[in-house]
């Protein structure tokens, strides 16, 4: 894929969603870190079921960390891996109190040190909550990527590389979320809606269906 019909599906994005924002309900980068870290293996929809009871109760890292893991895992244990990710959270919210002030830390390295933070997550929080020109490359974003051709790639740190060389970099904060929601609503897996696609001609996959 060429530069020019990169530069044009971000143009379209852009034009049809100017301020794309994640759909996990947070208010703080706090409660971002703790949403995105219970969404792993799990839905936006889950993860806000269990966080809209839980945020209203505990939302500092002093807060939660006073549940400790058997009162969290109350309140997550609609999610999957609850029990694992209430000890990951608990253990997470100990090191921000003692290394970081209680604050969530702005780089790379002091967020993967976090128990239950990846790079995925790190990824997220740094795009999100900081507005940094990170990719967070989840099952959707590697699909659409690799699908539209726009950056293909074999792995997801493939893919993750690939987008931020050849996202145009003015495009290059919201990308993650246009690209998510792509493959969220439009770009599904199993028969993607092409009929209704906004980038549909430019999209270079091979077996496109625009019968929707």
């Amino acid at each position: 894929m060429n530069k020019a019909k990169r530069h044009e599906i971000f143009s379209r994005f852009q034009a049809e969603n100017p301020k794309p924002q994640t759909e996990l309900n947070y208010s703080s980068e706090f409660e971002l870190l703790v949403a995105v870290t219970l969404s792993a293996q799990a839905t936006d929809v889950g993860v806000n079921k269990a966080t809209d009871k839980l945020f209203p109760v505990a939302n500092t890292p002093e807060a939660i960390y006073a549940l400790g893991v058997d009162g969290l895992s109350e309140y997550i244990k609609t999610i999957g891996l609850y029990n694992s990710k209430a000890k990951n959270v608990i253990a997470a919210c100990k090191m921000l109190i003692d290394l970081h002030d209680s604050k969530v830390p702005q780089d790379r390295e002091s967020l993967e040190a976090l128990p239950g933070v990846g790079r995925k997550t790190a990824n997220v929080v740094l795009n999100t909550a900081f507005g940094q020109p990170t990719m967070a490359v989840d099952t959707h974003i590697f699909r659409v990527s690799n699908r539209t051709k726009i950056a293909p790639g074999k792995t997801v740190l493939a893919v993750e590389k690939a987008l931020l060389k050849f996202v145009p970099k003015e495009f290059l904060v919201d990308a993650h979320h246009w690209l998510i929601l792509h493959g969220r609503y439009t770009c599904v897996a199993r028969k993607p809606r092409c009929g209704s696609c906004i980038i549909s001609d430019l999209c270079e996959f091979k077996e496109k269906v625009i019968d929707d």
